[in-house]
């Protein structure tokens, strides 16, 4: 899974996730449609959402790299927009945005599937035993195919952590609405191929959490 070509094709993604002042969330979301492409014309957005279910006033994104190197580039390549917009984006960052938790960069793992259809992302972050996808990589994708292999939801992506907290997984789904994510699970939990393997993967599990996610109209990933 991990220690194949893929892993040493040079792309990386960033992945970021901001708490957002409650009484700010609103001016956030107007802001970034009004002003991001300023920064997506440094780098390739994939997607940006903010969090409905599993946290408050949280937002996702993520970022494309050919090579680890270029996000330090992109950070730097900033300051050099026009004064106005340079002074409309820092307002926009130091005024709304409160802690940003996370900057981490996630090599890639499958293939990243990219959907204009409207809909719903889950983003379920996996806590994985130290020894990474050398120890427990096989067992992890056999637990991902067999939900694939159910047809209720399609797999965005799979990022395994380069840097910050290492061992950690993240996998993002693909739903139609909420309801039929539910549906489909709950099938899916009694499907004895998705109780095998998930049963052989939470040996090397920790612990894991997921969100609901909705898309921003500057995503890429609708």
């Amino acid at each position: 899974l991990a220690t194949g070509p893929r892993q040493n094709n040079g792309i990386f993604y960033e992945i970021r996730t901001y708490d957002i002042k409650p009484s700010k969330m609103n001016e956030f979301v107007e802001m970034v449609n009004k002003y991001f492409h300023l920064r997506t014309a440094h780098s390739e957005l994939v997607g940006f959402w903010s969090v409905e279910l599993g946290a408050m006033n949280k937002v996702v994104h993520v970022w494309k790299y050919g090579m680890v190197i270029i996000p330090l580039h992109c950070s730097g390549s900033t300051p050099r927009l026009g004064k106005k917009a340079w002074r409309n984006l820092t307002w926009f960052l130091s005024v709304v945005l409160t802690v940003r938790k996370f900057k981490k960069k996630k090599r890639y793992l499958c293939l990243l599937s990219l959907l204009l259809i409207p809909g719903v992302y889950e983003w379920v972050t996996f806590q994985m035993t130290p020894g990474g996808p050398a120890l427990w990589g096989e067992a992890f994708q056999a637990a991902v195919n067999a939900h694939i292999h159910t047809g209720y939801t399609k797999l965005i992506g799979v990022f395994h952590t380069e840097y910050g907290f290492l061992n950690r997984v993240h996998v993002i789904w693909w739903n139609e609405n909420p309801d039929q994510r539910a549906a489909g699970r709950h099938s899916a939990h009694e499907d004895a191929r998705v109780v095998a393997a998930v049963r052989e993967s939470v040996r090397f599990l920790e612990y894991q959490q997921n969100m609901l996610l909705t898309p921003l109209q500057c995503s890429p990933l609708k």
